[in-house]
């Protein structure tokens, strides 16, 4: 799977419920991606929120694992008044937002600790124990190889085929508003359903 940001409901379903996963941190980085984005329900519909990386020196492809995330337009600060504003009044955003915050107010140099800080904090919180590793190359032909790649199938905008993730409805904040919004970032499944979000995934 690749790395992301806060992951959507789907990646947490798979990080959960496979033996072992890859997460890749050899391929090229791509925009408009779970990688450095996370969807969230707010008053007005689905929000995105993206972490801006810098660009890689010179004309080189950079590594998902080289890139660096910049401080520009006080993103931090954003993303968590966004998180207070959609999740204040949700039922457990009291009860987790200390987990959280810090995320928001530490400085991590590259995308990937950064990602991985919070895979291992949001596993700690719902309860899971995934067996993770890091790829040390490129996986050309993953299924090939007899493992089942999600790198590019749980995807905000054009998500592959997956049987395996039907996603029930569960309690949302703006559910009357805009109906049940599936798949969005972990943080909506936690800050919504608490302590029951294990047996959601």
């Amino acid at each position: 799977m690749s790395t992301t940001y806060f992951g959507p409901v789907q990646w947490y379903q798979k990080l959960h419920r496979a033996e072992l996963v890859t997460i890749e941190q050899w391929e090229s980085f791509q925009k408009q991606t779970y990688r450095n984005r996370c969807l969230i329900a707010t008053t007005q519909g689905v929000q995105a929120l993206t972490v801006p990386v810098e660009k890689p020196v010179g004309n080189g492809t950079a590594y998902i694992k080289d890139l660096r995330i910049s401080d520009h337009g006080n993103w931090r600060h954003l993303h968590w008044n966004a998180l207070q504003s959609a999740y204040g009044e949700s039922p457990f955003f009291e009860y987790y937002q200390d987990d959280i915050r810090p995320f928001f107010e530490e400085r991590w140099t590259y995308l990937v600790d950064f990602n991985e800080a919070i895979r291992q904090k949001m596993c700690e919180l719902i309860d899971i124990l995934p067996d993770v590793t890091y790829s040390n190359t490129y996986i050309a032909d993953a299924q090939t190889a007899g493992i089942a790649d999600f790198r590019a199938a749980i995807h905000p905008k054009h998500p592959a085929q997956d049987d395996d993730f039907k996603p029930k409805p569960y309690y949302q904040v703006y559910q009357t508003k805009h109906g049940f919004l599936k798949n969005l970032s972990i943080l909506d499944l936690l800050f919504n359903v608490g302590p029951e979000s294990v047996f959601y995934l």
